[in-house]
């Protein structure tokens, strides 16, 4: 892990007072802390925005009564079988299911896959959760 470096920086004071109230919100016993989560936020950003290679969740809620939307769902995955490392299926309801795949690869594979599922006629809602494998944040 590289040093800690110390650096100031000039901000209006409501926008401060504002900051460090969220950041106790959140849990965060110091700023410090809360403003390194939001750079690596900004860092991990770009690293979706480029050619890396990227990590993330898919989450579908549908309803598995709907004719054929299962098959087309598990087709969409075989197609992008490079891209998904797991897929955990839960029953929500009679009606109801919950995926959640974990997913790897370049950032325009990973969001291809993920727009595929969401439009799927008989998803309920998906959603695409970006983030990073940690290298370059070490």
């Amino acid at each position: 892990m590289s040093q800690l470096v110390r650096f100031s920086i000039s901000i209006e004071s409501d926008l401060l007072d504002r900051f460090s109230d969220t950041a106790r919100k959140h849990g965060y016993v110091n700023r410090s802390e809360a403003i390194r989560d939001l750079i690596r936020e900004s860092l991990v950003r770009e690293e979706w925005e480029g050619t890396e290679d990227v990590v993330g969740t898919i989450t579908i809620v549908y309803d598995h009564h709907k004719r054929e939307l299962s098959d087309r769902l598990t087709t969409i995955q075989h197609t992008y079988h490079d891209s998904v490392l797991s897929t955990t299926h839960i029953h929500l309801d009679h009606d109801t299911c919950l995926e959640m795949i974990a997913v790897r690869g370049t950032a325009s594979d990973v969001q291809k896959l993920a727009d595929a599922l969401i439009a799927i006629r008989g998803v309920i809602h998906g959603k695409l959760s970006a983030t990073t494998s940690g290298k370059k944040l070490k």
